[in-house]
């Protein structure tokens, strides 16, 4: 009887284009803590600093050579500021028809490139280091459909969410446009040019969970029910959990409505008030004797003036990092929080500390249920398959990997 095999192979991504990531040196692949990796069905993403290098599988979606997509794209992101860097890198898939790399920099700017290399969206989140990007939605979940595919930026005290149809959108309208034209490599040129530098933008939340210090690692676990005692409404309320120095775990209540935040109470109650007195002034003024014209034109002026700023202000809260909701937090003082890894449905959580050990956290009781000691500088990943035939039935693993690789049901 022959020996079965369990594995599928896809493809080498041997090549000469890896020496430009250190291909070749001892302990390239291990030892290099700028190197990013990324890896999707049908490609590789691999970068350090400065250089994003894409590999391809030798087959395709439909198991045909595409022969118009390139075994290995090499994008070297242009930056107007001398010292940004690549920092995190990420596959977007949507549909499965529809996919892109999305890339983090060290100035808080999120680039979106095609698969063959072409910058299809640049936007700032929020100034600082990108430390994470990661993606969470339908097509990765087997046991829940509910929940909505978002993107979750990950910054020092700071968490974004974009909205999974919004960048999907994008993706397809550059996607219609670029199929509508001819597919030469002066229409790329220009293509890549422009696309962006384009002045639409991603509308997304933002949120500092700085409360408990800045965060190493972190993400949005899912939907979560509101307060107590808080009346029912369409209001959405998510759950985040951040690792850090300072707190090992810590948890988060995040709202979607921005009138919560705290910028938008203060002016929601500031501003009324203030135009109030605006008005009561220029009645004064306008009332006042003629001798005083010129004095009160001044004092008018200024008033206008401070009214314009209210106004500005006003506009730009939205776009302020809103005060989270705190649910709990764990200090254990020396250890540290290093690495956190989510499963697919976002109801379990490995995280990994400085003291060598995993824990295994329930993302919605929030409680910490399984831990293994013994593991320093792990990493770990979650595996979800099917137990049967049955799709409504599938069972989560844990891989653990430090000297070797251990296999848990969870």
């Amino acid at each position: 009887m022959s020996r079965r095999l369990h594995t599928t192979e896809l493809g080498c991504i041997a090549g000469e284009d890896l020496s430009d990531l250190g291909a070749g040196k001892e302990g390239w692949l291990v030892d290099n803590p700028n190197l990013l990796v990324s890896l999707d069905t049908h490609s590789l993403a691999l970068a350090n600093r400065s250089l994003i290098l894409i590999l391809h599988w030798s087959q395709s979606i439909s198991g045909i050579r595409d022969q118009d997509t390139p075994r290995a794209v090499k994008i070297r992101p242009d930056s107007p500021i001398e010292a940004e860097y690549v920092s995190a890198v990420e596959w977007l898939v949507f549909d499965d028809d529809i996919r892109a790399l999305a890339v983090g920099t060290s100035c808080g700017y999120l680039l979106i490139f095609s698969v063959h290399g072409y910058l299809i969206h640049r936007q700032i989140v929020n100034p600082g280091k990108i430390l994470k990007i990661r993606v969470r939605g339908t097509k990765q979940d087997l046991t829940q459909d509910t929940s909505p595919e978002e993107v979750c930026i990950v910054m020092p005290g700071v968490i974004a969410r974009f909205e999974g149809s919004g960048i999907k959108n994008l993706l397809r309208r550059w996607f219609q446009e670029t199929d509508s034209k001819f597919w030469d490599q002066d229409f790329y040129d220009a293509n890549s040019d422009d696309s962006g530098n384009s002045v639409v933008s991603l509308p997304y939340q933002l949120w500092n969970v700085s409360k408990y210090g800045l965060c190493a690692d972190a993400a949005i676990t899912g939907v979560m029910p509101p307060p107590l005692m808080e009346i029912q409404s369409s209001q959405r309320y998510y759950c985040a959990v951040t690792i850090g120095d300072d707190a090992v775990i810590s948890a988060f209540r995040l709202s979607v409505d921005k009138n919560r935040s705290l910028v938008g109470a203060i002016l929601s109650k500031v501003v009324p008030a203030t135009f109030s007195t605006i008005a009561s002034f220029s009645k004064l003024i306008w009332r006042s004797e003629e001798s005083l014209k010129r004095s009160q034109k001044l004092n008018l002026n200024r008033l206008l003036e401070v009214r314009k700023l209210l106004v500005v202000l006003a506009a730009v809260s939205d776009s302020l990092p809103s005060p989270p909701s705190p649910l709990t937090c764990l200090k254990d003082h020396p250890r540290k929080g290093e690495k956190l890894t989510l499963s697919p449905s976002g109801t379990l959580a490995a995280i990994t500390d400085s003291l060598g050990r995993i824990l295994l956290l329930d993302t919605q009781a929030l409680v910490v249920v399984r831990l293994w000691k013994g593991y320093r500088e792990a990493s770990c990943l979650f595996v979800e398959m099917l137990a049967r035939k049955d799709k409504a039935a599938a069972s989560h693993w844990l891989l653990m990997s430090t000297q070797k690789v251990i296999i848990v049901s969870v």
